[in-house]
């Protein structure tokens, strides 16, 4: 894989001495770890987009909008995101501005949780590195996200109006305690 460039969306987690041609999408403020600062970087080719996290002066260099050239970079897995990152050994090369085509649909640092911090570590048994991509789909269906939305009232079933309350529905309680309904507003 040496001297040969890497596109994004075949970047799987445990690859070393990566080289790859990427567009600096966004930066992340300067986060001060230990005796070293670190930024994100949401960087994109033309294939899918992935977090880049830059270590040391490098970032304060780098703009959004710059085409950056990673020479020897690794992958690992941050927070159940794979992350690409810049090591020691890292060459970074600003090799244009403004003018790539990138992808940003297809988002290779979406966390999964399926990922574990010590398999991207290398202790996955000695295994290959997990395949990363979009997550696998299945037959089952999802569960609902959120509250369902409340059914209309029908004629005749809904909550009565109330002249006390200016025509109003009464408030109702949430959870029903053992109070019952709460009494209507006085004046």
């Amino acid at each position: 894989m040496e001297n040969q460039s890497v596109m994004i969306k075949d970047i799987r987690q445990g690859m070393k001495n990566l080289v790859m041609t990427v567009i600096v999408l966004d930066i992340g403020p300067a986060v001060q770890v230990k005796e070293r600062e670190v930024r994100t970087l949401k960087v994109a080719d033309g294939t899918a987009c992935i977090n880049l996290s830059l270590w040391g002066d490098a970032g304060n260099h780098i703009v959004p909008g710059d085409i950056i050239r990673l020479s020897k970079a690794h992958v690992n897995v941050y927070r159940n995101c794979v992350t690409l990152l810049n090591g020691k050994a890292c060459e970074i090369d600003k090799v244009g501005e403004f003018c790539m085509v990138f992808n940003e649909q297809l988002n290779m640092s979406e966390p999964n949780l399926e990922l574990s911090t010590g398999a991207c570590s290398g202790k996955n048994g000695g295994g290959p590195p997990l395949a990363m991509g979009p997550p696998q789909s299945s037959n089952k269906p999802l569960p609902p996200r959120g509250p369902l939305p409340t059914p209309l009232p029908q004629e005749g079933k809904g909550p009565k109006l109330n002249s006390n309350n200016g025509g109003k529905p009464p408030p109702q309680r949430v959870g029903g305690g053992p109070k019952g309904p709460p009494r209507p507003d006085r004046r």
